[in-house]
């Protein structure tokens, strides 16, 4: 039987994959994938693509919650999705023929992009 405590650690990422999400309008696979890897002893793969499935529900309701509130621009965001779900699917397929340093490495220099651009804004 599983302890009380095996879901906690899990149920605690995910909150702070959904804050992230609802503070930032995103982010939150910048919390998951390190703790993917750390807590649930995933591989880097399996942590990112388990990452984009987590955040999916969540990006969701982030939307919902700023579509009521009048947050949201369809126009705007249109060319942008369309960019996305392109890089979304090459992406995807070409996941597992990428070298996971590199994978690690863009990953990092990602993270440190935007917070050098967050921090000069």
């Amino acid at each position: 039987m599983a302890q009380k405590h095996d879901w906690m650690a899990p149920a605690l990422a995910g909150g702070l994959a959904g804050l992230a999400n609802g503070f930032f309008g995103g982010g939150g696979g910048m919390i998951l994938v390190p703790l993917l890897t750390g807590t649930c002893r995933l591989d880097q793969r399996k942590a990112f693509a388990t990452s984009v499935l987590v955040i999916l529900p969540l990006c969701l309701l982030s939307s919902v919650i700023y579509f009521f509130r009048g947050g949201l621009e369809f126009r705007a965001a249109l060319p942008y999705l369309v960019g996305g779900l392109v890089g979304g699917f090459v992406g995807g397929r070409t996941f597992k023929r990428l070298n996971m340093d590199w994978l690690h490495r863009a990953f990092a220099l990602l993270i440190l992009y935007g917070g050098v651009k967050s921090l000069l804004l």
